[in-house]
């Protein structure tokens, strides 16, 4: 069989390629894994991949440095490289280097898949493929991916949102998915829960008997403090100063 090494700094990314390539089909192992072009090329000197997928834009040896160094040392494997630069100068470089392939994120399955065929066909132009595989994934575009993470954090504001979490079940950059969502609702994930945050805690604010640490609480602040802070920030007032003023004007 075939051997493959993904070259990552981006967990997501890693997980996309290892989970939408149809391994089994093109006689391939399980890919391995690097997170840097110095890693890379010491993971290609130990197990010698016939097939690499390479990031450009990483940290202690990026994609280009590492196609330098590993097209000379190993001119026989055949590098696919998956960028989230569609810049001419990163696919310019990739092709001096010896790349077969010029992919974008996200991971496209299609895409992926044919990348891996002609590679393959390059190592072994009458290589025999066995049957297309099912992998389970649940296939969704970007739009519908940002739209059902603004649908679970209305719901889900409350407690403690990470953007890996997205990422990983979507197979998009963390990078991607921000991009996407301030691009449709003006705001990154962050953002966006803050936002709700903040405007909850002045409704809660303006009911007297709401004590404010429980509506630290209950907004998913670790304590007080944390989230006195946060609200002077978004509303250059304080918790209780913001209570203040607004019961002196109901009066």
């Amino acid at each position: 069989m075939y051997k493959a090494l993904i070259i990552d700094d981006e967990k997501p990314v890693q997980i996309a390629i290892q989970k939408l390539g149809h391994w089994k089909y093109y006689n391939i192992e399980s890919p391995r894994l690097a997170i840097n072009g110095k890693d890379g090329l010491s993971a290609m000197r130990e197990f010698r991949p016939n097939l690499v997928f390479v990031d450009m834009n990483m940290p202690v040896m990026d994609g280009a440095s590492f196609l330098m160094k590993a097209s000379q040392e190993f001119p026989d494997s055949q590098y696919i490289v998956v960028s989230g630069y569609d810049q001419f100068s990163y696919a310019q470089q990739a092709i001096r280097y010896g790349a077969c392939e010029y992919l974008l994120k996200p991971i496209v399955e299609e895409e992926l898949n044919t990348a891996i065929e002609r590679a393959i066909l390059r190592i072994d132009p009458n290589a025999v493929f066995g049957e297309p595989e099912e992998n389970g994934k649940e296939e969704i575009s970007p739009e519908e991916a940002v739209r059902i993470i603004k649908e679970y954090i209305d719901s889900n504001y409350c407690q403690n949102i990470k953007i890996t979490m997205f990422a990983e079940k979507y197979y998009f950059s963390i990078e991607y998915l921000t991009k996407l969502f301030r691009n449709k609702f003006g705001y990154t994930i962050y953002e966006y829960v803050l936002k709700l945050r903040m405007e909850r805690a002045k409704e809660l604010l303006e009911d007297e008997n709401n004590k404010i640490i429980e509506i630290a609480e209950r907004l998913g602040y670790a304590d007080n403090h944390y989230f006195s802070k946060a609200f002077r920030t978004y509303y250059n007032i304080s918790p209780s100063q913001y209570r203040k003023e607004f019961l002196s004007k109901r009066k």
